[in-house]
């Protein structure tokens, strides 16, 4: 598959710049791969296609403010870091995103907050973006967290070109999410209320999580025509052992798993034995799905509707069958659904 093979004609007013006022009531397109047919439902509709025994799984990854406003020394020219990960807890060292990055040298202070609250020093530049800061704080390591997270604001991606409000930071991040390290929210399981996992719980659906820290490498523009020599970022990935059991007992009872977003899929996909049952796992995952893939663990996934170009939309693709999804976006487009993080949902059968 080529990246031109993945451009679609996106109208901006169809980007959603607010979620819906509650959470299972966005509109979903549920698509058959089968028949070739679609449905038009809201979300919390998504009951009606699972069954006693089927198994969804959920990414509890936990997202933190990670985009700061600071300024830089002597110039005061304002810079946008993005917190990428902790390096190093007790230097705190951290890998970031700097912007604009051409300004930024190695040794260059950067100060965030009123009062030059928190001062960092650039200590290295890992990539034509990347940069490495060490914040210089006296305090205790509880400390220097707090003031890095009151002065960091929720990291909603660019594309929703608004100021982020205080609702933003209750609203990108899913009701079940856990554990912190995600600089993005896993956008599928945003749909999902405490109602709707009442509802399927009462059905008889198992529940079972895995942890994927959604990195800025999910949202990395693809370079290369052709996709084969695109190279994703490493993300770190959990796969519990009771999750690896409910799956595959799920799998043996010939139910169906589902998984919850592109994160789960990849997470999923990345520990797989050779007769196709999930392991179990901690560590890191490079993989990057795209047509044509054979997938062994899922059997649907729930997915929001994703920009041109994009690696989730080339996972996806992978998963529904190329044309029968831009056949689909097709439809989401005309019927005007609302496509992005804050946008709609399809249901893949």
């Amino acid at each position: 598959m080529k990246l031109s093979q993945f451009r679609y004609n996106l109208p901006q007013e169809l980007i959603a710049l607010y979620p819906e006022d509650n959470r299972d009531e966005s509109r979903l397109l549920v698509v058959d791969r089968k028949t070739g047919k679609y449905e038009h439902k809201i979300f919390k509709e998504i009951v009606d296609y699972f069954t006693e025994d089927d198994v969804i799984v959920f990414n509890n990854t936990k997202v933190f403010p990670a985009r700061l406003h600071g300024n830089k020394e002597k110039t005061g020219a304002a810079i946008e870091v993005f917190l990428l990960r902790e390096l190093n807890r007790d230097q705190r060292l951290w890998d970031v995103l700097v912007d604009p990055a051409r300004k930024i040298r190695i040794g260059n202070k950067l100060y965030f907050g009123e009062d030059e609250l928190l001062v960092a020093e650039v200590i290295d530049n890992t990539t034509s973006r990347g940069r490495t800061l060490r914040f210089l704080f006296d305090g205790s390591y509880e400390g220097f967290k707090q003031t890095l997270y009151n002065l960091g604001e929720t990291p909603l991606p660019k594309f929703i070109n608004r100021p982020v409000e205080p609702d933003d930071s209750e609203r990108y991040q899913t009701i079940y999410a856990k554990h912190e390290g995600a600089v993005a929210a896993p956008t599928a399981g945003l749909h999902f209320s405490r109602e709707l996992l009442k509802k399927l719980e009462i059905i008889g659906v198992g529940f079972a999580e895995i942890t994927l820290h959604v990195g800025l490498g999910n949202f990395r523009s693809v370079d290369v025509e052709d996709l084969t020599k695109h190279k994703v970022d490493s993300e770190r990935i959990i796969i519990p052992g009771e999750t690896a059991e409910l799956v595959n007992k799920a799998k043996d009872s010939k139910k169906k798993i589902c998984a919850v977003g592109t994160t789960v899929v990849r997470t999923l996909e990345s520990s797989v034995s050779t007769d196709g049952y999930l392991k179990p796992f901690d560590g890191w995952t490079n993989k990057f799905i795209f047509p044509p893939y054979e997938f062994n663990v899922p059997h649907m996934m729930v997915s929001n509707f994703h920009l041109p170009y994009s690696t989730l939309l080339m996972m996806v693709a992978a998963f529904a069958g190329y044309d029968l999804l831009f056949d689909a976006y097709k439809t989401a487009v005309t019927e005007k659904y609302r496509f992005g993080t804050y946008g709609d949902a399809m249901l893949i059968l």
